[in-house]
C-alpha cells in the first residue's frame, strides 16, 4: 500500500478539522449571598431539597394558622371554632414556622449585616422579624397594638420558601442534565490487548489504550477511530437527532453510541481531560462569571433596604409627631413588611436560569453571562472560514474529461488510483466516486507508487494511470488539451486544488477539489443581514480563495491571507471603527481573536484552546446557531429589565402608600393587603420569566424569519 505525497500547489493546505468535541449546556447560579450555605458550583439539588422540605412542612403548619385567623374568618365569613387553647394555635405554630421556615432568610440576613452589604436576604429577614415581634406584642397584649400578623407571617415565609425552591430547581436543571449525561457512560470498557479483548473498569483506562466499541454500545472515553466506520448517535451531546459518520481518523466523544457497526478507538483523554469534564468546568466558570444585570439587581436590593429602613423610620416619626402612636407602629410595620424584595430577588436569577437552560436545549453553552448580554449589541459577526463557514474538508466540485471519455469513467480511474490513500484530497475523490459511479463501473488498481510532491501512480487493466497536480504535468512534459486547460484555468482562479488524470501518455481530464461551503452558512449570512448585522470573514487562505467564498455567501468584508498571530488585530481594527464584534471560530489560531472580540463563539468542532477562549460554545457545526444566541440575548435582556422595573417600581410605589402618604385621602394599605400585594408581585415576576420557555431557538427556523 502506498501513501502519496501531495503536489505543493495542490495539496499544501491543511486538512480540515475533524468534528471532535461537542457540549451540552448549563444553568447559571445567581449570586444572592443568601444563607451562607449556597455553594455556587454545586449543591443546587441539595439546596432545592432543603427549600422543598421546609416549604411543605411550613405550608402544612400555615394552614391552621390561616384558618384560625380572625381577619381571614371575617373576610371569608365563617366562625372560628371555640375550644381551650384555640387562640394559641396561630402564635405557637407561627413561631415554629418563623424559626424553622425562616432560618435560611434570618441567617442570610445576618450574614449580609455582618459583611455590611445589605441586600435581599436582609430585607426578607427584617420583614419577617418585624411581623414576628409585632404579632407577639399583640398576642401578649402589650402596648395595646392590633398587629396580629401571624397569618401574614406564615404565608410570607411559605411564599419565600416556594420561590427559592422553584429557583433552585430551575438553577439545578442543567446540573441534573450534566449528571444524567455523565451517567450515560458505561461502567466498563472492552480494552484491546495482545491476548484479545478484556473487559476493564472505566477508571483503569489510560491514554493510548485501544478499546473496542461494539455496534449499539457507548464510547467509553474520548478518542480517535483507528479501525471501522460507523454511524454515531451524538444526540446526547449535540441535541442533533441525525447520526453522523465516524471513520478512521475521526474523533469520538465519550457517551456517544456507535449505532450500526463496531469501532476501534484509541483513547486520547480520560478523567479531567475528557469533554464531559470540560463541560463541568465550563458550568463552574459560568456560575462564577459576573453579570451586569445581576449586579444591578444587587444594587437595587441594597437601595431598597436603605429606602425601606429610612421610610420606616420617617413613617414612625411623622405619625408619632401627629399624636397617633398606634398608627405610627402599624404604618411602620406595614412599610417594613411590604418592602420585602422577593420579586426583585427572582427578577434576574430566574431569567438567567431559564435562558441558559433554553440555550442548552438548543445546543448553545453559555460560559460567560456577559457574553450572552453583549450579544444583543453586536453589529458585526466575524466568521473564520475553514471549518466554520466551510466544512473543513475537501469535496469534488468540478470534473472535466476529454472528448471520448465520460466523466464517470474518468472519476472511476482517479478513485481506483487514490483508493488506498489517506490524503484528504484522495478521500474526497473516493467519496465522490462512491456516489457518482455505478458499482459495475468501479475499477481496481494495482502496483501503487507514490510520487513525492507530485501525486500517485498505479496500474489499471495493464495501463499506467497517474493522478497529480501541475508539478506532475511539468515533469512529464505532456500537453494539456485546450478544452481541459480552459476549464481548469477558471478553477485555479477561484482557488480550487486541481488534479489531472493521465492515462498512459495522454491527459484524460482533471478534477477540482475545494473546501465546500456549508449550506447552513448561506442561510446564516442571509438571516444576519436581515437583522441588520454585517458579516465579515477572516482566513489565512489566498485572496482569490477567500473572495470566491465571500462572493458565494454574500459576505460584506473579507480579511484574507491573515497570519494566525494577526487575527486578533483584525478584531481590534473592527473595534476601532466603532463596531461591536462577535468572533466565530474553531481552531487554535482563532483563540486570541475569540478572546479579543466582544463575544467569542467557539463552534462545535473547535479545539479545546478555542473553546476555553470563547464565552459561548456551539455544540453543533451550524453557523445558524449564532442566530439563536442573538435571539436569546434580546429576549432575556427584555425579561430582565421587565422584571427589574416591575420589582423595584412596585416597591417604590407601594412603600410610600404603606407609609400612609395618601391617608388624608382615605387611601391606605393595611398589613394584610401589603402581604397580598407582595405575593402578587412575586408571582408576576416568576410568570414573566417562565415565558422564556416558549422561546423557539431552532436555528433553522430563525434562518428563515
Amino acid at each position: 500500500m502506498s501513501t502519496q505525497s501531495p503536489p505543493p500547489d495542490a495539496r499544501d493546505r491543511p486538512a480540515g478539522q475533524g468534528e471532535h468535541l461537542a457540549h451540552v449546556g448549563h444553568d447559571a447560579h445567581p449570586d444572592h449571598g443568601d444563607n451562607g450555605g449556597h455553594d455556587r458550583h454545586a449543591g443546587h439539588g441539595a439546596h432545592g431539597e432543603m427549600f422543598r422540605r421546609r416549604f411543605w412542612i411550613s405550608l402544612i403548619l400555615a394552614l391552621p394558622v390561616v384558618g384560625f385567623s380572625h381577619m381571614v374568618a371575617e373576610l371569608l365569613g365563617y366562625h372560628l371554632p371555640e375550644f381551650p387553647g384555640a387562640s394559641w394555635i396561630p402564635p405557637v405554630l407561627g413561631t415554629v414556622i418563623f424559626v424553622y421556615g425562616g432560618t435560611p432568610f434570618l441567617t442570610g440576613g445576618w450574614s449580609e449585616l455582618r459583611s455590611r452589604r445589605p441586600g435581599m436576604m436582609l430585607l426578607i429577614a427584617m420583614a419577617i422579624t418585624v411581623a414576628f415581634v409585632a404579632s407577639w406584642v399583640t398576642t401578649l397584649g402589650l402596648g395595646g397594638f392590633e398587629l396580629d400578623f401571624w397569618w401574614e407571617l406564615a404565608l410570607l415565609i411559605v411564599i419565600m420558601l416556594l420561590g427559592h425552591w422553584l429557583e433552585m430547581r430551575a438553577l439545578g436543571s442543567a446540573s441534573s442534565a450534566l449528571d444524567a449525561l455523565a451517567a450515560m457512560l458505561p461502567d466498563t470498557a472492552e480494552k484491546v490487548t495482545g491476548d484479545g479483548v478484556a473487559e476493564v473498569p472505566l477508571a483503569e483506562l489510560s491514554r493510548d489504550d485501544l478499546v473496542l466499541v461494539r455496534a449499539g454500545a457507548r464510547v467509553p472515553a474520548d478518542g480517535t477511530v483507528t479501525d471501522g466506520r460507523a454511524e454515531v448517535d451524538e444526540s446526547m451531546i449535540t441535541g442533533e437527532s441525525k447520526t453522523v459518520t465516524r471513520d478512521i481518523g475521526d474523533t469520538v466523544v465519550a457517551g456517544t453510541v456507535a449505532t450500526d457497526s463496531a469501532l476501534r478507538v484509541r483513547v486520547t483523554a480520560v478523567g479531567e481531560d475528557t469533554a464531559l469534564a470540560g463541560i463541568q468546568r465550563m458550568v463552574a466558570d459560568a456560575q462564577a462569571s459576573s453579570s451586569r444585570a445581576q449586579a444591578l439587581a444587587d444594587k437595587a436590593a441594597a437601595f431598597l433596604f436603605y429606602f425601606a429602613a429610612g421610610t420606616g423610620a420617617l413613617t414612625f416619626v411623622i405619625w408619632a409627631l401627629l399624636g397617633n402612636l398606634d398608627e405610627a407602629v402599624v404604618r411602620t410595620v406595614t412599610v417594613l413588611v411590604i418592602a420585602c424584595p422577593h420579586a426583585l430577588g427572582l427578577a434576574i436569577p430566574l431569567v438567567i436560569a431559564i435562558s441558559t437552560e433554553r440555550a442548552a436545549k438548543a445546543g448553545v453553552l453559555v460560559k460567560d453571562r456577559l457574553a450572552l448580554e453583549h450579544m444583543r449589541t453586536v453589529d458585526v459577526v466575524l466568521f473564520d472560514k475553514t471549518g466554520t463557514l466551510t466544512q473543513g474538508r475537501h469535496q469534488l466540485t468540478g470534473l472535466t474529461a476529454t472528448a471520448g471519455t465520460s466523466e464517470e469513467h474518468l472519476l472511476a480511474l482517479a478513485a481506483a488510483v487514490e483508493a488506498d490513500s489517506e490524503h484528504p484530497l484522495a478521500r474526497a475523490i473516493v467519496a465522490a466516486a462512491e456516489t457518482r459511479v455505478l458499482v459495475s463501473e468501479q475499477l481496481t488498481a494495482t502496483d501503487f507508487r507514490s510520487l513525492p510532491g507530485r501525486g500517485v501512480r498505479a496500474d489499471i487493466d495493464g495501463a499506467e494511470v497517474t493522478v497529480g497536480g501541475p508539478a506532475m504535468l511539468a515533469d512529464s512534459g505532456l500537453p494539456v488539451p485546450d478544452d481541459i486547460a480552459t476549464v481548469t484555468r477558471g478553477w485555479v482562479q477561484r482557488g480550487a486544488s486541481v488534479l489531472h488524470i493521465v492515462y498512459g501518455d495522454r491527459v484524460l481530464g482533471a478534477v477540482a477539489l475545494e473546501d465546500a461551503v456549508r449550506d447552513e452558512s448561506r442561510r446564516a449570512v442571509d438571516a444576519l443581514h436581515g437583522r441588520g448585522v454585517q458579516v465579515a470573514m477572516i482566513t489565512g487562505d489566498a485572496r482569490q480563495v477567500a473572495d470566491a467564498v465571500a462572493a458565494d455567501l454574500g459576505i460584506d468584508e473579507v480579511f484574507a491571507e491573515v497570519l494566525p498571530e494577526h487575527k486578533d488585530a483584525k478584531v481590534t481594527e473592527l473595534h476601532n471603527r466603532g463596531h461591536k464584534v462577535a468572533m466565530v471560530g474553531d481552531g487554535v489560531n482563532d483563540a486570541p481573536a475569540l478572546a479579543r472580540a466582544d463575544v467569542g463563539v467557539a463552534i462545535g468542532a473547535g479545539t479545546d484552546v478555542a473553546i476555553e477562549s470563547a464565552g459561548v460554545v456551539l455544540a453543533a457545526n451550524d453557523p445558524r446557531a449564532v442566530l439563536s444566541i442573538i435571539e436569546l440575548s434580546h429576549a432575556s435582556y427584555r425579561k430582565m429589565w421587565q422584571n427589574l422595573l416591575w420589582a423595584t417600581g412596585y416597591n417604590i410605589i407601594a412603600v410610600p402608600l404603606a407609609a400612609g402618604v395618601l391617608a388624608f385621602a382615605g387611601i391606605a394599605i393595611s398589613p394584610a393587603v401589603a402581604a397580598v400585594l407582595m405575593s402578587v408581585s412575586t408571582i408576576v415576576v416568576a410568570l414573566n420569566a417562565q415565558l422564556l420557555r416558549r422561546l423557539d431557538l431552532d436555528p433553522a427556523r430563525l434562518a428563515h424569519t
